[in-house]
C-alpha cells in the first residue's frame, strides 16, 4: 500500500531540478511513491526526470503534452495519486532529509484532514523562516475558525500548498484539485475552499521545507499577462466564500485579502509590461465594482491612508470592458509564486 503519494511539478527548472531530486531521495521509503510531473520543459529537465525516473524509489514520471501551468501539473498528479496521504513540492525548491516522515508521523499521531508547517524561504544566500501565522501547535483545530479575524493575517494567507500533508479523504471529497488553468495565485482558492469545507486540522513547526524565491523563470520575475490571473483567482474566492452560510461573516475577509492584492500589484507596477499594466487598471477598477459594496467599504476603511485612497481612485477609474479573465496569455504557463500581505 502507498502510505503517501508526492506530486511535483517541473518546468523548465535544470539548474535547480538536481537539488529537488536529491532531496526527494532522502526522504525515500518503500511506501512513499513520488510523481514527477514535467510540464513540457523545453530545456533539460526531461533529461533528469528521466534519469530519476530509473533512480529514484518510488518515482513516476508523467510528462503534458502541452504546458499548462502549475495548478494543472497538480491535478495530473492527483489524479495518478494512490497514497493513504498526499503532499506537494514545486520543482525547484528542496526537503530536509526525513522530512516527510515526520511530517506523516504528525498528521497519523493528531488523526486530522490536515497539517501546516512552518518554512524557510530561500533568497540566494538568505534564510528567512516563515511561520504558518496560527499559534496553536500540535492540537486538532476547526478550520474555519482559522480564516478570521479579517484585520489580521490568518492560515488563508499562508497558501502554500506544498507547506503540508492531507489526508486521502480530502481529495476523494473534491477538496484538493485546483483550477485548471490558473498561472498564478492558484493556491488562494484552494486553501480557502479548504478551511471552509474540511473539518479538523493542525500546526506543526517542522522547518523541513527549503521555498526558493527571485528564481529568473518565476512569474513573480515576470511581468507579463500571466500574472493578471489573481484576478480570476480572487473573484472565485469572493464567488464562492458569498455562497458559504457564514458568508456575511467571512466577506469582509475575502474581500479585504483581494483590496490588499492589488494594491500590492498596484504598487509595483513598473515591472510589468505598459499594455499589462494598463490592462491590470483595467482589470482591477472593475473587480472593485464587482466586490460586495459593504464589505469593500469596511475592507476600505480599515486599510491604512495611501493603500485605500489608492483603490478609491482605482475604483472611480473608467472601464474599458476587460473580463475577469483577461487577456489571452501567450507562451507557456510558467509555475506562479504572487505574493502581498492581507
Amino acid at each position: 500500500m502507498v502510505k503517501l503519494s508526492v506530486i511535483v511539478p517541473f518546468f523548465n527548472v535544470q539548474t535547480f531540478a538536481p537539488d529537488t531530486l536529491r532531496s526527494l531521495r532522502a526522504n525515500a521509503r518503500e511506501d512513499f511513491e513520488f510523481i514527477l510531473v514535467d510540464d513540457c520543459s523545453t530545456d533539460g529537465t526531461p533529461a533528469l526526470l528521466e534519469r530519476a525516473g530509473r533512480e529514484l524509489p518510488g518515482a513516476v514520471v508523467l510528462r503534458h503534452a502541452a504546458n499548462g501551468g502549475l495548478a494543472t501539473a497538480r491535478n495530473t498528479g492527483l489524479d495518478t495519486a494512490r497514497g493513504e496521504y498526499v503532499t506537494f513540492l514545486d520543482g525547484d525548491d528542496w526537503l530536509a532529509p526525513g522530512h516527510y516522515g515526520r511530517l506523516l508521523g504528525v498528521i497519523e499521531e493528531l488523526a486530522v484532514d490536515f497539517v501546516r508547517t512552518d518554512h524557510v524561504q530561500c533568497t540566494g544566500r538568505a534564510r528567512t523562516v516563515h511561520r504558518a501565522p496560527e499559534g496553536r501547535r500540535g492540537v486538532v483545530l476547526d478550520p474555519r475558525s482559522a480564516i478570521l479575524p479579517a484585520e489580521r493575517s490568518t492560515s488563508v494567507d499562508y497558501p502554500y500548498a506544498w507547506a503540508g500533508i492531507y489526508h486521502r479523504r480530502l481529495l476523494d471529497e473534491g477538496l484538493l484539485h485546483f483550477t485548471d488553468g490558473l498561472r498564478t495565485a492558484e493556491d488562494r482558492p484552494w486553501i480557502w475552499r479548504l478551511h471552509r469545507e474540511a473539518r479538523t486540522f493542525a500546526v506543526t513547526g517542522s522547518l523541513g521545507i527549503f521555498y526558493r524565491r527571485g528564481v529568473a523563470t518565476s512569474l513573480t520575475q515576470i511581468g507579463d499577462v500571466r500574472q493578471l490571473d489573481f484576478i480570476r483567482a480572487f473573484d472565485q474566492v469572493v464567488e464562492e466564500t458569498a455562497r458559504d452560510k457564514d458568508a456575511d461573516a467571512l466577506l469582509p475577509k475575502a474581500v479585504r485579502t483581494y483590496c490588499a492584492i492589488i494594491s500590492h500589484h498596484l504598487s509595483a507596477i513598473e515591472r510589468f509590461e505598459p499594455a499589462v499594466a494598463r490592462t491590470l487598471r483595467s482589470m482591477s477598477a472593475s473587480a472593485l465594482r464587482r466586490m460586495p459594496p459593504e464589505s469593500l467599504k469596511d475592507a476600505l476603511n480599515s486599510m491604512d491612508h495611501d493603500r485605500a485612497a489608492r483603490l478609491r481612485r482605482l475604483r472611480r477609474r473608467p472601464s474599458f470592458g476587460s473580463s475577469a479573465t483577461g487577456p489571452v496569455a501567450t507562451g507557456p504557463a510558467i509555475a506562479g509564486r504572487e505574493s502581498g500581505a492581507a
